[in-house]
């Protein structure tokens, strides 16, 4: 009887002990860094960071990545900047420590060709970034974590969630990733027939400027609520590009299904869609002078509004969907609010020129704007109105800018095509 009652004891332990221990696999999967991860912040493209952005700045440390920048920095949980450089020697792939002067941390030598996709941080530091044929990891050390081939250059890699990364390249591959171990989870799916694996650099000359031989010259919009993955492409042939809408499945068969094309800007897309909070739509900037909203649903236009200037560079988008159009030469720093089927401008500044897609973070946002005759300098504004907070010239700038990136402590950086880093600190 009392080992009967012993064994009945044990197995009632057994049982609690299993019921206590869940699955505990989530803390341990990656996720996007919660600072500016990569390009454009996150995977929706939004360009917006709930941190509190702060209006008074000062200049910590300039550098250079001794070549040329495609893509903004991306900045970790912690303080490590990442970029992707085009240099002629030496190192490619650079890691630096932004709260410390920008020391370099590491750096490594990759295959050029792809300076127009940013590295994508996820919260522990690790790096994923690709090269012409290849998709690769880097632990927060210089040595490879992973590394698969693929078709093409990969675009900036967005995160799906339950550590799945997402990667199309410029060929129009698309993939689905385990981020720790690489492996590849269900079929990869093909936006463009008869792709040649042995020629992955193939129209990468064509990706900077969205050109026809690049079918996908932007990265993906990751629509996190509707699960649906909106990417801009041009198919051989095409007289235009279009917008293909993509349903992510987790955990079924197939992962990924082509739900539409949409070829209602007739004109053309030009530069990354960009997803909204709530994942019904996406805003895209048309080659017709245009800002479009479309339903991620379908790819049905919902409104658009014309614009008298062409933005080279994506729109930005807050949570209760305030839009910042976006920049480029001769453009003008406009907000739009958007009222469900239609758009309605919040205001206008014909005074500014904004060069690089404007980085909203709570009640400031960040542009790098055009000072007469030849200056640059980042603009801090209000996002409520569009009045200036303050304005920070960029010494010695040169190119164009490439992006404007918010960190968790509010350090401020921003990028030029000339390969130049200019780290604001919170003043």
């Amino acid at each position: 009887m009392l080992r009967r009652l012993l064994a009945l004891a044990s197995a009632a332990l057994v049982v609690i002990g299993l019921a206590g221990c869940g699955n505990t696999d989530s803390w341990v999967q990656s996720t996007a860094a919660h600072g500016w991860s990569a390009q454009y912040a996150d995977a929706a493209n939004s360009s917006y960071t709930s941190t509190g952005g702060a209006s008074a700045l000062r200049l910590k440390w300039s550098r250079s990545v001794k070549g040329e920048l495609g893509a903004g920095a991306a900045l970790g949980d912690g303080s490590y900047l990442a970029a992707n450089g085009q240099t002629a020697g030496g190192c490619s792939l650079m890691v630096w420590e932004n709260d410390n002067n920008g020391r370099q941390r590491w750096c490594t030598r990759m295959v050029l060709g792809g300076g127009f996709a940013s590295p994508l941080f996820d919260q522990f530091d690790n790096l994923f970034i690709g090269q012409p044929g290849m998709m690769q990891s880097y632990p927060p050390t210089q040595w490879i974590r992973w590394r698969q081939n693929v078709i093409g250059m990969p675009t900036t890699a967005r995160f799906l969630g339950a550590g799945q990364l997402l990667v199309v390249t410029h060929l129009g591959q698309v993939l689905v990733f385990d981020s720790h171990g690489g492996d590849v989870s269900g079929a990869p799916l093909d936006l463009v027939e008869g792709l040649d694996p042995t020629d992955s650099a193939r129209g990468l000359t064509d990706c900077a400027q969205g050109m026809p031989q690049c079918p996908v010259a932007a990265p993906p919009a990751y629509a996190t609520a509707t699960r649906m993955i909106v990417v801009s492409l041009w198919l051989p042939g095409a007289k235009a590009s279009t917008l293909v809408g993509l349903q992510y499945h987790p955990g079924q068969t197939p992962l990924l299904t082509r739900e539409w094309t949409s070829d209602a800007i007739a004109a053309g897309v030009l530069a990354a869609p960009v997803a909204s909070a709530d994942g019904t739509t996406v805003y895209i900037t048309g080659r017709d002078r245009k800002l479009w909203a479309l339903k991620t649903s379908d790819g049905k236009p919902k409104w658009s509004v014309p614009l008298d200037f062409l933005p080279q560079t994506p729109p930005s988008v807050s949570p209760d969907g305030l839009i910042v159009v976006g920049g480029g030469p001769n453009t003008h720093l406009v907000a739009l609010k958007d009222a469900g089927n239609q758009a309605q401008v919040a205001w206008r500044r014909d005074d500014v020129t904004p060069l690089s897609t404007s980085s909203q973070a709570g009640g400031v946002a960040y542009t790098v704007a055009a000072n007469a005759p030849t200056g640059l300098s980042l603009l801090a504004f209000d996002p409520a109105d569009g009045h200036t907070l303050n304005s920070y010239p960029l010494p010695q700038a040169d190119g164009f800018p490439v992006g404007v990136s918010v960190g968790l402590d509010r350090r401020v950086v921003v990028a030029t095509s000339a390969g130049q880093l200019y780290s604001f600190d919170p003043a």
